[in-house]
Parts: structure tokens; C-alpha cells; sequence
């Protein structure tokens, strides 16, 4: 069911920072900011050979992973997100798995303009897992 690794996320306090960090210090290639109203995050992704990271910093109110900077202030591992070629096949397997998908179980556009879930991270080892249709 999974194919490759998408990416890994990493929520940060300050994204410009944090660009500058990946460009300056590691001399990677960030692309710009996109702001992802409804999962409540601004994006921008570091760029390797065979995946990407993502970095994400809180935007507006309720957003997701302001909690986690709560917990956690100076940022770290957010998720994980693999790829799948059926998404809502994927979804019913993980399901009738016992699985939770959260939010109200339906796709929504991520990033990369694919559909996305998101799985319970107690369901996978401690880690949150975002599934990406390929």
C-alpha cells in the first residue's frame, strides 16, 4: 500500500528563520512560503534528492500545530507523510483496520495539490502519518 516517502515535516517557530538556517547552513534549496489555510499552517519545503522536509509554521487562529509549539517551543518532528496511489482505498483499509483517520475522515487538498489524511499517531508507533495520493 505505501509508496515512497513524501516528506518529513517539522514545525518551526519562525519559518524565515528556519529558511535561512536549511539555505545558509546546509546550502539547500527552500522553496517560498504557501499559506494552507485550511490545515492552519504556512508551508515551505527543503528540496533534496530524494525527498523533501517540510517545514511548517502556525497560521491563523486554531491552527493545528500551534499546540505542538506550545509543547514544544523550539519546533521539532511534526509527521511523516508517505504516498499512496488510492487514497480513499488506503482510508477504507486503515479503517476497517481499526485505524483512525482524523479530522471527518475525507481528503483534503495538502500542499502539493493531492489529497491528503492524516492517521492518529497512537495508531502508528507514537508518530502522526499524513498518506498523500500519488
Amino acid at each position: 500500500m505505501l509508496g515512497r516517502l513524501n516528506h518529513v515535516a517539522i514545525v518551526v517557530p519562525d519559518l524565515k528563520a528556519a529558511m535561512e538556517t536549511y539555505r545558509q547552513s546546509l546550502g539547500a534549496t527552500v522553496t517560498e512560503p504557501e499559506i494552507l489555510p485550511d490545515h492552519g499552517v504556512t508551508v515551505v519545503f527543503v528540496e533534496l534528492p530524494n525527498t523533501k522536509i517540510e517545514l511548517l509554521e502556525p497560521y491563523g487562529e486554531g491552527s493545528p500545530v500551534a499546540a505542538f509549539l506550545e509543547k514544544s517551543p523550539s519546533g521539532g518532528m511534526h509527521h511523516v507523510c508517505y504516498e499512496v496511489d488510492d487514497i480513499l482505498a488506503a482510508r477504507d483499509r486503515l479503517k476497517g483496520e481499526g485505524a483512525r483517520v482524523l479530522g471527518d475522515g475525507e481528503p483534503k487538498i495538502g500542499a502539493h495539490g493531492k489529497p491528503v489524511l492524516f492517521l492518529h499517531p497512537k495508531d502508528f508507533c507514537g508518530t502522526l502519518v499524513e498518506l498523500e495520493q500519488a
